[in-house]
This record gives C-alpha cells, sequence and structure tokens, in this order.
C-alpha cells in the first residue's frame, strides 16, 4: 500500500485521516479486487494510546493531554509483483518500509539476496515532508539506478529522540536483475547504513510520540524525556515503552537526568501484563536494590500515558512489592508530588503585567490592579518569582537588568546586570521553581549566559552552547533541567530546546540545544507552557504577521491558538492550566488579550486589558 505525501502540513507527526488504499507510486496501479486484501486496521475500541504530542481538537479544554484516545493505523504492506519495474520497486520497498512488523519483513523481501538492511525495532528515521514518485535516471538491461527527492523536516535518531531540520534531499537506489528476472535493490542509499526513509505521514502511522520519566537533580521533580517508538503490537507497546524507560535517557538529555532503577535491570517474562484494567510489571531481581517508592514514581507516570491503565502492581523477582504506606496495586495518578510542573496547588498561577500607569500591577481582572507604586518605578518585562517575594525585568531598551524587591508597596529597582558590550542586550529574566534566575546578555553573533542565586551575584555560566550565536529569548522549564531558546541560525530566529547539567562541584553546563520544529519561521518570544508545550509566537509560511501557536518539544505538530484579530503581537505568556496571554499594540494602544473561552483552543481573543508584558508567576 503507497504511503500517502502530505501537501500542506510541515510539522511531524499530526494525526492524519486514513490514507486512501493504492500500490506503489508508479504508472502500475495495483488491481482494486486486491485492495480489499491490503487493508488498514483502525484500532478503535479498548485500544491503548499514548500523547499525539499535544494535538488539541476544537472544543476540548486546552490543557496538558496525556492521555490521548486516538485509534491508530495499521499498515499492511503489498509484496513486490513479478512485473514490477525499478521505479515501482523502490516506490513499494519505501512503503513497505513504513511497517515495522516482523522485523520489516515485507520489506526485504524487495530487496536482493545479498543485501544485509536489516533496520530492527528501533532504526533511525529520517522525516520528510513530501517525497516525490521515484524515476529512474540511468538504466540497462541488468542494471538501474532510481533517485528519491524531497523535503525533509527532521530526523528520528536510534533512540527515539527527535530532531527538526529542514533541507532538501536527494538519495539514490541501486538496482539490479535476478537470475529469475525480477528487478530488486542491490544498494541502498549511505552505503546500506542508511535508516528509514519515511513521510510524514507513514510517521504518523507506524510511530508514537511518547514520554520516559526521570528525575532532576533535585531527586524529587520528574522530567519528561520525549521520544518515538514503533507500534508493531498495541499489547506489546507497554512493555516496549517500560523497556525504553529501563533503558534510560536518550544520548541528548543524558547526564542531566537520573534513573531510580539499578544497572541491569530489565523486564521479566512476557512484559508487562495487562488484566482489564491493572497492569503487572515484573523487574528483575537487579531492581532488588533501588528504591521502590522512586522507581514507582517513573513507572507511574510512564503507565499513565495508556488510557486502558487505571491501576497497576509492582513485582521484583516475581515478589510483589509496594512503596511504604501504600498498597501493592497502585493508582497511575498516585505520584503528582513529583509532577514536572510541581504540584496542583504550585500550578496555579497569578497574571502579571505593567499597567497604564507603568507600574507592576495584576491582570486578574479586566481593570489591571497595581501592587507596586512609586516615582522611580520603570521596568519592562518583568518576571516575578516564584515565592513572589522579587520582580525582575528589563529597561526600556533592554541593556539592564533590574530588580525590585518586596514585590509590594514602593520598591526601588536596581540595576543587577549592565551590558557594557556595543549593541548589548538582556532576553527577557526567567525564573526557576528553585529560585534561580537566569537571563542571556547577547549581540550580534555572540551571547553569555548568566544566572544568579538570590543573595549572592550573578556569574557567567562558562559552558554555554551558544556563545556564538545571537539569542532572543531563554526560558527555563518548570523541572529546572530543560530549557527553550529563540536563537539566530543563518538570519532566522529558531527554536531549540537545551538540557542544564550540573556536576559534583556544582559548575553548570547548559548545551546540547535541538531544533523544535522545522514549521514555524521568524519566531518572537516563547514561553513554557506546560511541561511538553510551548506557547510561542512566530509565523509559518502563509502567515503575514506573528502570530500564537502550540508547538510540542517532542516534535509533533503545531497548532494554532484562537482566533480573531490580535493587533500586532510581542509577547506571550503561559502556565500549566491558566489562559494563554499575548501583550499586543492595537489602535495606538498597549492591550493585552485573552481567549473568551480559554479552554477552548479556537476561542476568539478579547483585547481589552489595558496592559503590556503579561507575565505569569512561576
Amino acid at each position: 500500500m503507497t504511503a500517502g505525501t502530505p501537501d500542506h502540513t510541515l510539522g511531524p507527526p499530526r494525526r492524519a485521516p486514513a490514507p486512501r488504499p493504492g500500490g506503489p507510486s508508479g504508472p502500475r496501479r495495483i488491481p482494486p479486487a486486491l485492495l480489499v486484501f491490503a487493508v488498514l486496521t483502525l484500532c478503535v475500541a479498548g485500544c491503548a494510546n499514548v500523547p499525539g504530542g499535544g494535538r488539541v481538537v476544537s472544543g476540548k479544554p486546552v490543557e496538558r493531554a496525556e492521555q490521548v484516545d486516538d485509534p491508530y493505523v495499521r499498515l499492511i504492506p503489498v509484496r513486490p509483483r513479478p512485473e514490477w519495474g525499478p521505479e515501482e520497486i523502490v516506490s513499494g520497498f519505501l512503503a513497505a518500509s513504513a511497517s515495522f512488523d516482523d522485523d520489516h519483513k515485507v520489506a526485504r523481501e524487495f530487496l536482493a539476496a545479498q543485501t544485509s538492511w536489516r533496520p530492527g525495532l528501533r532504526p533511525s528515521v529520517t522525516v520528510m515532508r513530501n517525497r516525490e514518485a521515484p524515476r529512474v535516471v540511468k538504466q540497462t538491461a541488468t542494471q538501474a539506478v532510481v533517485k528519491v527527492v524531497g523535503d525533509q523536516l527532521g530526523t528520528i535518531a536510534s533512540d527515539g529522540q527527535y530532531r527538526a531540520a529542514a533541507e532538501h534531499i536527494e538519495v539514490s537506489f541501486q538496482l539490479g536483475r535476478t537470475p529469475q528476472g525480477l528487478w530488486r535493490v542491490t544498494g541502498l542509499p549511505d552505503d546500506e547504513r542508511a535508516g528509514l526513509l519515511l513521510t510524514q505521514v507513514d510517521v504518523e502511522r507506524a510511530l508514537r510520540p511518547v514520554n520516559l520519566y526521570f528525575f532532576a537533580p533535585d531527586q524529587r521533580t520528574l522530567v519528561p524525556n520525549g521520544i518515538f517508538l514503533p507500534v508493531v503490537n498495541r499489547r506489546d507497546l507497554p512493555s516496549q515503552l517500560v523497556r525504553a524507560l529501563l533503558n534510560g535517557p536518550t544520548s541528548w538529555l543524558y547526564g542531566a537526568v537520573k534513573s531510580a532503577f539499578p544497572p541491569g535491570t530489565h523486564l521479566s517474562g512476557e512484559g508487562v501484563e495487562i488484566s482489564k484494567d491493572i497492569a503487572t510489571v515484573d523487574l528483575s531481581k537487579e531492581a532488588g536494590t533501588g528504591s521502590v517508592e522512586r522507581m514507582s514514581a517513573q513507572l507511574s507516570w510512564t503507565l499513565r500515558q495508556f488510557s486502558e491503565i487505571k491501576r497497576w502492581r509492582l513485582r521484583i523477582g516475581g515478589e510483589a512489592v509496594a512503596p511504604k504506606d501504600m498498597n501493592v496495586t497502585q493508582d497511575v495518578r498516585a505520584w503528582e508530588v513529583n509532577a514536572p510542573d510541581g504540584h496542583e496547588e504550585q500550578v496555579t498561577q497569578s497574571a502579571y503585567g505593567i499597567g497604564g500607569s507603568g507600574f507592576l500591577s495584576t491582570l486578574d481582572g479586566r481593570v489591571p490592579q497595581p501592587v507596586t507604586t512609586g516615582n522611580a518605578w520603570r521596568l519592562s518585562r518583568p518576571a516575578v518569582a516564584p515565592d513572589y517575594q522579587e520582580v525582575a525585568g528589563l529597561t526600556s531598551k533592554g541593556d539592564q537588568v533590574l530588580t525590585a524587591a518586596p514585590l509590594t508597596g514602593s520598591p526601588t529597582p536596581k540595576p543587577l546586570l549592565a551590558s557594557s558590550r556595543r549593541g548589548g542586550r538582556f532576553t527577557p529574566p526567567s525564573w526557576g521553581r528553585d529560585g534561580l534566575l537566569w537571563t542571556v546578555e547577547t549581540a550580534k553573533d555572540k551571547s553569555w549566559l548568566w544566572v544568579r542565586q538570590r543573595g549572592r551575584p550573578p556569574a557567567r555560566v562558562s559552558h554555554w552552547g551558544l556563545s556564538g550565536r545571537e539569542v532572543m529569548a531563554f526560558r527555563v522549564a518548570r523541572d529546572g533541567v530543560r530549557a527553550a531558546v529563540i536563537v539566530d541560525v543563518d538570519g532566522e530566529p529558531q527554536v531549540q530546546i537545551g538540557r542544564i547539567v550540573r556536576d559534583a562541584r556544582g559548575a553548570v553546563d547548559v548545551g546540547s540545544f535541538l531544533p523544535v520544529s522545522s514549521e514555524l519561521l521568524r519566531a518572537r518570544d516563547l514561553v513554557w507552557r506546560d511541561y511538553g508545550t510551548l506557547a510561542v509566537l512566530g509565523q509559518k509560511d502563509s502567515d503575514t504577521q506573528a502570530l500564537p501557536y502550540l508547538m510540542p518539544v517532542s516534535g509533533s505538530a503545531i497548532t494554532s491558538l484562537g482566533v480573531g484579530s490580535l493587533g500586532e503581537p510581542r509577547t506571550i505568556t503561559a502556565a500549566p492550566g491558566s489562559p494563554v496571554l499575548i501583550g499586543t499594540r492595537a489602535s495606538n494602544r498597549n492591550l493585552v488579550c485573552k481567549q473568551r473561552s480559554p479552554r477552548d483552543q479556537f476561542s476568539e481573543w478579547a483585547c481589552d486589558i489595558p496592559a503590556t508584558d503579561p507575565t505569569y508567576a512561576r
């Protein structure tokens, strides 16, 4: 069955409608009668599905979606036919390689006997936005060269980590005739070491974006590690996910997080067994030296991604174990204390902004209420500390970082940092839940990362992965391990995420930045909406101005937010369970926009709060 290619969508992956059945692209068509057997199987009732990377449907609440009951599509590939020529063989191979059944058994039937291609269950993947039909560029009676051309969106590494990388690619396949006169692939691109060359729609059908959960250095907060897993057998997917968890974090997050599972721990028996809505995880005896509580927290957050699993039990070496003061059978949502965004009571946020009088004000109603006053008060892009004891911000030119405390009364903003570099400016300050204050000092083609612990002077981070680039925004995730940035790459502002590593001596390394999406161009501002999603102001190809988008950090497709006029959007802020707020300029006034029904993603924007630079306390 030929995998369809999307015409307009740019980002990977987004749930797609069932594709039209058909054979490999090319001049030949599979007779309609055969298509009856080349079917897509839809798993609808009782499926265990995992998050779709933040996909939000109109009319549904705009909230963190940890469970998605989304039917998955299983591709039953078409085997090669004797009359197929070189183009059809390559097209059929590409379509069949999107099926992970039996170690790509059908796809390997398109290869010559001497071709040793076996990608395995966790291959690397090149994700393509579009892929032209294969075409012969050279052919003799016994040999042929077939070229495939298309636009790449990104790549998925063998550990499941996605990296956006938009580029035009051309690859060639070598083909030869067998002694029986059949065309078969004799040489794959990149000396047979290539992984899979899949379209975005192929990825949507064959893989799922999921999270693995590991501990931040505080040993309390869980950090999601997004990966893509192949869907081979729905029943085996929970076992696949737990095995990936036991293997540890991806190379991108390695060193920044910790796992509670002792080395050598693996699944015993048949893997994760599910009876009704209860899962049983049987770990090997090596887990006996680990903390049952901490292992349970990681497993609970990982298993909660399956809608059919409500409760679960842990066995080690065949013996049932339970955390202290808990039943053997645990609720998958019993470990909220380890939530990446904090406790529910910590998640509730107050909105602030600069009111019309120039003072820091609350934005809980349509009329801003000042919380600071005084003639000396002048500050832009405010950031309120998580304990509400201090506020940081910038001067109007952005060349100084200011702080003021306490948050009420008439505090005088005091300089914390001032740029002495020509053209230097600072990114809006960003607070971590641990009370650290972060900002990037930047100039053209240069940047320096600063961090300050209260009571100490700010210090420059010595290991900073973007020192040779201009940075327009820097935001620390609530887990304190991941950071999102807008960075200049060849003249285009690009959204990337990196990780924060602290060694035993307290030295900080902030780097390993990966592009998040190839969809959004000219990003202007961003903030963490929740642990899996960024709220970003930016432009897609068809946009004439910056607009708000929700961008999953997993690499899934971005989605637009709200409808209606926004004037000239300049800043954006968001928090878990709270409305996204836009700071804009409209009718020569500074206004803050809020959706009329914030729980509806496509609700109309209302721009009627006279304030600027909205922000949430961290």
